[in-house]
């Protein structure tokens, strides 16, 4: 009985021990989350175009609560929280008109760049409306310009985030593949065009990822939450042709956002 008794204490205080220890490890995990200073930078993927909800005071640049950086900052509570990321921007924008909130105290930053700089509106508008081979010829071009100018447009961006941000950690999203090949869609762009435009999407992650680790930054690549929930999928999670509001062609829906961007984001920051 006594032995009992004993081994009950014990287990008692190796309960409470634990109950202990997790209870410090929630509180200071919190602690932690509410002492970041968080800029969140970048173009149309995210600030959130093709989601909704979009602030009427962001005006054009169009950011929205349903974008990553949004719903990480109401999950996570940070210290602060700057979003300046804008639908359109290119990386002249970044380094021109958003990057005054960083400083020595930021934290983490996030950052879509690149699709823009590289022609993607203009690759889509050729190879919905021309013919296959203009549609190849203009993806072709904008591989092009990732060889031979993207790469330095990316190093100034970060290499300005880096100066004002130098303690900050940064992570880089990607951009999904557009297509889901052999999919459900019975009309529209032609298999070797889906396929032109996924390669591209890749072809551009690969350029964005080399720079990104070269200035000691993380890159977070969406191709793996977007498999199965792209266009000519069952459940897609981006917009395809939208005729009633060409800008949020192409662009992730509300679920891509908050399935596809933000575990990816959630687990790099």
């Amino acid at each position: 009985m006594k032995l009992a008794r004993i081994t009950a204490f014990s287990s008692s205080l190796l309960l409470g021990a634990v109950l202990a220890l997790t209870g410090a490890s929630a509180v200071s995990a919190a602690e932690s989350a509410a002492a970041v200073d968080y800029v969140a930078l970048g173009d149309s993927y995210s600030s959130g175009v093709g989601s909704g909800g979009y602030d009427s005071a962001s005006g054009s640049c169009k950011r929205t609560p349903r974008s990553y950086p949004a719903l990480w900052a109401a999950a996570n509570a940070p210290a602060t929280f700057a979003f300046t990321a804008c639908a359109g921007a290119r990386t002249g924008d970044v380094t021109a008109g958003q990057l005054g909130p960083l400083s020595a105290a930021t934290d983490l930053v996030s950052i879509s760049i690149g699709g823009n700089d590289a022609g993607f509106s203009d690759v889509m508008t050729v190879c919905v409306l021309q013919s296959e081979s203009a549609c190849l010829n203009r993806i072709a071009q904008a591989r092009a310009f990732v060889d031979s100018t993207l790469p330095g447009s990316l190093d100034t961006v970060y290499t300005a985030i880096r100066s004002k941000a130098p303690s900050a950690r940064v992570v880089v999203l990607g951009y999904p593949r557009f297509y889901q090949l052999k999919g459900t869609c019975a009309a529209g762009l032609s298999e070797a065009k889906r396929t032109a435009i996924n390669n591209a999407s890749d072809y551009l992650n690969d350029a964005t990822a080399k720079r990104a680790a070269d200035h000691g930054f993380t890159f977070a690549g969406v191709s793996g939450t977007f498999t199965g929930h792209e266009i000519c999928s069952s459940a897609s999670w981006l917009h395809s042709l939208n005729v009633l509001d060409i800008g949020e062609s192409y662009h992730p829906t509300a679920a891509g956002q908050s399935q596809g961007y933000l575990p990816v984001f959630t687990s790099a920051a």
